[in-house]
Formats: C-alpha cells, structure tokens, sequence
C-alpha cells in the first residue's frame, strides 16, 4: 500500500533537485545559497550536512565555529567563499560569541515549512515511532508499513525486512545510517520535498495518503 505514495515523493524530489540546481545559480544570499545547494542533492543533502556538523561536535556543546563550519562545509563538498562563510556567521551568530548553535544552524537552512505542514509531517512520524522513543526502527514499522501490495515482495524479489530498511534508508543519509530515524531525520526530509510543492493541500493529501493518517 505504500510504493504509490513512495514514488509519488520520489517524482516531488527529482523536480526539487532540477529546480535548486537551477535556482542556486541565482542565489545572493548566503543562507539561501547553502539551502539550495543543500536542496540539489536530494532530499537528504540537509540530512547530510546534519549529520556531518553533528560528528564534528566533539564535545557536544552544540555550537560551531568559523573553522569548524569552514571544515564542515568542505567536507560536504560545498564550495562557499569566506565572504559567504562570514556572512552566514554573522546572521547566525545571535550573541556574537564566535559561534553558531547548531540546532539553530539547520532550522535556518533547512526550507520553511507552514505550520499545518510541520503538523502533518509531526503526526506522521507520531504514528510510525509506536514505541514512543523518539525514533523510528524497523520494529516500529511492523504492523504500520505494509509491504504485502508491494511489487517486489509479491514477486518474492526482496524481502519484508529489506523492504522495511530501504523505507528508512529514505531518511537517512548513506554514509551514516544507523536504522534509526529521529524526528529531526524525518523533518529534514519532508521539508526539502516540501520546498518543492506550492500548495499545503497537496503537501497534506501526500502525507496523509502516504501513512494512512
């Protein structure tokens, strides 16, 4: 009941990538730039830059600074001159201390979403973290995400487990899946298919169809 849904997304993603790789050429603003490079990668480019600036938080004060987001971003394979860089610093750097926090970092990157979009997408991830833990796992999705109407597992081609994991590798960047998604995880995603999509009915019908809210 779900690879219609799934593919659905998959055609707002691709449009998302041809129209920020695009759009990125115009960019003058720094935060605007980053999100749309973000954007041309997929829905899991911001998902990636997360997890990138999460691993170099060594000790874990959340907070980073014009080396470490010069070093991030090259890490990444973004290419942002130091006026850019300086400007993201000094947009972001409330306090003027030198730094950036990094939860602050990604919501502003990350595309804005209307209210009634986050809900949607909030109780979405509600209904599949059935544990109520905070993430969402292979267990969880038992029961929730049927992979019987699923063509590859009618024709015996995958498994139900395998099914079950490439769903949640949709939200997780490659290099660094855990079989975990959290609901940050999850919000990245939407938020970049949602970058792509004018108007919030047709957002809310994808999302509802998708997880039978």
């Amino acid at each position: 009941m779900f690879h219609r849904p799934v593919s659905a997304t998959t055609r707002q993603e691709a449009e998302m990538v041809n129209w920020a790789q695009r759009a990125v050429h115009g960019a003058t603003d720094s935060i605007e730039k980053l999100r749309l490079l973000c954007l041309a990668r997929g829905a899991n480019g911001i998902l990636g830059l997360a997890r990138v600036f999460r691993r170099m938080d060594e000790d874990g004060n959340k907070q980073l600074s014009k080396e470490e987001l010069t070093d991030g971003l090259t890490e990444v394979g973004f290419e942002l001159d130091e006026g850019e860089i300086d400007e993201l610093m000094s947009k972001l750097d409330g306090d003027g201390n030198g730094s950036i926090d990094l939860t602050e970092f990604i919501a502003a990157v990350r595309p804005p979403m209307s209210e009634n979009r986050r809900k949607v997408v909030h109780q979405a991830f509600q209904k599949l973290d059935k544990t109520g833990d905070g993430g969402i796992t292979y267990e969880d999705l038992r029961g929730v995400y049927n992979v019987k109407c699923h063509p590859r597992y009618i024709s015996g081609e995958e498994s139900e487990e395998s099914i079950m994991n490439k769903f949640l590798g949709n939200f997780e960047q490659e290099a660094t899946k855990d079989g975990i998604v959290t609901e940050e995880e999850f919000m990245n995603y939407y938020s970049a298919i949602s970058a792509s999509i004018d108007h919030d009915a047709y957002f809310d019908l994808m999302i509802r169809n998708a997880y039978k809210l």
